[in-house]
């Protein structure tokens, strides 16, 4: 069986279902599969329980989606972000400023929400379109392209015709490794644990990044539980690190999350469970083939520091529905513009990134001393200091 329609999505994550509310909200037709049905609720196993801060700059296209409206009762807007260096000879503050969103923009940084919430928000949005056909539980297994159209095969054993392919199926893409694209690959040899605890101390909307060594530990803002404020933790260290800290039964692993918390928000206690993530830096040779964009982590991935990972997906789908016309869909010279507009401000952010990643994982104390110093030159120069945020936000 053939299924014609305009586009075709390989990937039904966050960004690849963000990118078929967005085009079915714009009238094309579109089909978006994935292996794995989403994941909705936050006690299932297999939920997501890290977060996901949208930066202003990706509202738009939000907007433009659908999807909006259907976020804005979840988030919790970011107002500051706060980065404490902690890497004296014991665990404590030694360095602390506020990055203010107020310095550059009268909106908050962005607003954050559970990436299992997201997910339940996007499904339901595409429910609404009647352009959008998701078929979760198929996947893409074949690839042939021509001139005028890419043939996709599905696990199913049907077929489907597009004249646009987005490849957004994760950093181990089968549709750009069908097309022969490269890619470069750095890896730390860390990995993230992510969970989500509450405090006595409320957060105030302040994203909270202490620097010691091994990667970052940082709050982000969760709307209250239970009555107490709640946070979402992203803590990257060594992966020996991670899977000790994993196994640890929770009176233990809460011991050491509030020793490397520096008890800035008091105890903290554990409310769910705690998840893995590898932490490495991708980028893809090209963000093009033949009837195909590559979006996502099919072309980019960054370790979790400053919010960059789904921004920078949702500033890829903003070139393409900028880029996209019925006339013009899926053709050579918009393939090729998308390329030349997206990949020098992505290999910009993923070097950027990567350097502060290592910059975090500092465990010699000279090192860590310089770390500090020059934290205290960034915040003291203020105009270093805007555009470092307007840099970060996409501003620029």
């Amino acid at each position: 069986m053939r299924t014609q329609v305009d586009i075709v999505i390989s990937g039904g994550g966050i960004a690849g279902m963000t990118a078929a509310a967005a085009f079915g909200s714009a009238g094309y037709r579109t089909i978006c599969v994935d292996p794995a049905p989403p994941v909705i609720t936050e006690a299932d196993p297999a939920a997501d329980l890290r977060s996901t801060a949208f930066l202003h700059p990706s509202v738009k296209v939000l907007e433009q989606a659908g999807l909006w409206e259907r976020f804005t009762a979840h988030a919790m807007p970011l107002q500051i972000m706060r980065i404490v260096d902690a890497g004296g000879k014991t665990p404590e503050p030694r360095v602390s400023h506020d990055f203010n969103a107020s310095d550059i923009s009268d909106q908050p940084f962005g607003w954050n929400l559970p990436n299992w919430l997201l997910r339940r928000e996007i499904s339901a949005r595409l429910t609404e379109l009647p352009e959008v056909e998701f078929r979760p539980g198929i996947a893409t297994t074949r690839l042939a392209t021509r001139e005028g159209t890419a043939l996709v095969g599905l696990s199913d054993g049907s077929t489907v015709e597009a004249k646009l392919l987005i490849a957004a199926d994760g950093r181990n893409s089968p549709m750009r490794h069908a097309l022969g694209i490269d890619v470069r690959t750095t890896r730390f040899g860390q990995k993230a644990l992510a969970f989500a605890v509450t405090h006595p101390i409320p957060h105030e909307n302040v994203s909270t990044e202490i620097h010691r060594s091994g990667g970052p530990f940082t709050f982000v803002p969760l709307p209250d539980r239970n009555e107490q404020p709640c946070s979402a933790i992203v803590w990257m260290e060594t992966g020996p690190e991670v899977a000790r800290l994993r196994a640890l039964p929770v009176p233990e692993f809460e011991a050491e999350m509030n020793t490397r918390s520096c008890a800035l928000f008091g105890p903290l206690k554990l409310v769910s469970r705690r998840t893995v993530w590898p932490i490495i830096s991708q980028i893809a040779s090209r963000f093009h083939g033949q009837r195909t964009a590559l979006m996502a982590e099919a072309a980019h991935v960054v370790p979790p520091i400053g919010a960059q990972g789904l921004n920078m997906s949702l500033a890829d789908l903003t070139v393409l529905r900028d880029l996209a016309t019925p006339e013009t869909l899926g053709d050579p010279e918009m393939l090729s513009a998308y390329t030349r507009r997206r990949y020098p401000d992505v290999a910009l952010r993923v070097a950027g990134v990567g350097l502060l990643n290592r910059a975090s994982m500092i465990d010699a104390q000279p090192l860590r001393d310089a770390r500090a110093r020059m934290l205290d030159m960034m915040y003291s120069a203020a105009p270093v200091r805007r555009a470092l945020m307007q840099m970060g936000i996409g501003m620029r």
